[in-house]
């Protein structure tokens, strides 16, 4: 959330980072200007001029992760809030929202089950978002009862399936080139998900 505050340069600063999670500075970047400036990009608006390249998207991860508190965690508003930005934007978005539903909650299952509805073609970043939550807990040692019941709704997977999926898909990962590899784990993950039967279960 520092990059938010941080003069130009900020691509520099990042390549002192860890070469894959570094990344993950540009997602608290957007988390923190959807969290405390959500009027400037509720409609759509573009990430600030400065961002550049892969940064943008990352960017737009953590921002989508902002719109869950935003929105209360409603699925009807989420899904209207992500329908604003242009479509190349979206994935990234729900990605955001699904690691912070799963993450933070709390709301029950039929609220899940709207996400993954409201997420349509974008189902698999949902479910990605999510397995990064359960990885994250798992590393932290503080797995709980509602993430399990997230990665069973999101993902399909219990919540240590999702995180092993998480750790089994960071092996053999490429060089930095023109993808950076961060991106490369993202994209297999989602390409697990897709090739996953959606669930049936309907909430009543």
């Amino acid at each position: 959330m520092g990059l938010a505050r941080l003069p130009p340069g900020i691509d520099r600063a990042r390549r002192r980072l860890d070469p894959l999670l570094g990344w993950l500075a540009f997602d608290g970047w957007g988390f923190h200007e959807g969290f405390f400036h959500w009027p400037n990009y509720i409609d759509g608006q573009p990430p600030p001029a400065r961002l550049v390249g892969y940064s943008r998207r990352v960017f737009d991860q953590g921002l989508g992760r902002s719109f869950w508190f935003v929105n209360g965690g409603n699925p009807e508003l989420i899904e209207q809030t992500l329908n604003a930005f242009p479509e190349r934007r979206q994935s990234d978005l729900w990605s955001g929202i699904g690691l912070a539903a799963a993450y933070a909650g709390v709301v029950n299952e039929c609220v899940l089950r709207a996400l993954v509805e409201g997420g349509g073609p974008h189902r698999h970043a949902l479910a990605q978002g999510a397995a990064f939550a359960a990885k994250a807990r798992q590393r932290a040692a503080n797995l709980t009862e509602y993430t399990e019941n997230a990665a069973r709704a999101l993902c399909g997977l219990s919540a240590t399936g999702a995180a092993r999926l998480c750790d089994s898909t960071l092996e053999n990962l490429p060089a930095e080139d023109a993808q950076p590899a961060y991106e490369v784990w993202r994209q297999r993950i989602q390409n697990h998900f897709q090739k996953m039967p959606q669930p049936q279960e309907v909430c009543v």
